[in-house]
Parts: C-alpha cells; structure tokens; sequence
C-alpha cells in the first residue's frame, strides 16, 4: 500500500526551511529514552495532526511542543530528558520557548 503524505515544510528557529521528516522526530524521541513502537507512535500522530489541519508549514516550535506534549503523557522522564538535553546540549529553554 502506498501512502501520499504532502508536502510539509518546517520553519526552522533561524528562519531557514526544510522538508518535515517524520524520521527526525522518531530519531529524538529515541533519544529521549522512549522505545522505538512510541517515537513511531508519537512521530505518526504529529504527522496526523499536521495532515488533518491541513498543514504546508510548521514551525520548529510548533513540533516541538506537540512531540514534547505527546512524549509527556507517555512518561514524564522522558520529557525531562528531552528538557535536560535541550539545555545542557543546545544551550535551549525548550519550557520556557514554549509557553510564549
């Protein structure tokens, strides 16, 4: 069976765009310490969700906080990794970016 999934381009925290990849958000979910059935899981809802709104584009923000809200209610530690990580790593403060 072969699934059509439009175009989705992400706008990146410094302006520039790339095509959505649904991978990457599998690859950091993983990272974040959840099992690979859940970072599918999660990256198939948040590909869901922008195909039902009818999405061209998103921003980085914007998927993040949808992977860091699903990512929550499967486990709060792996959300605070994702937070740690985003800190220490990528000098971010993803909790903060997100409530503005």
């Amino acid at each position: 069976m072969i699934v059509w999934v439009p175009q989705i381009t992400v706008v990146k925290r410094d302006g520039s765009k790339e095509p959505f990849v649904y991978e990457k958000i599998v690859v950091s979910c993983l990272k974040a310490g959840a099992p690979v059935d859940v970072a599918r899981k999660i990256a198939t809802l948040v590909m869901a969700k922008l195909i039902a709104e009818d999405k061209t584009e998103v921003t980085a923000r914007e998927l993040t906080r949808m992977v860091l809200e699903l990512l929550r209610k499967e486990n709060e530690e792996w959300y605070r990794n994702w937070v740690i990580f985003d800190r220490a790593i990528k000098r971010r403060r993803t909790e903060e970016e997100l409530k503005e």
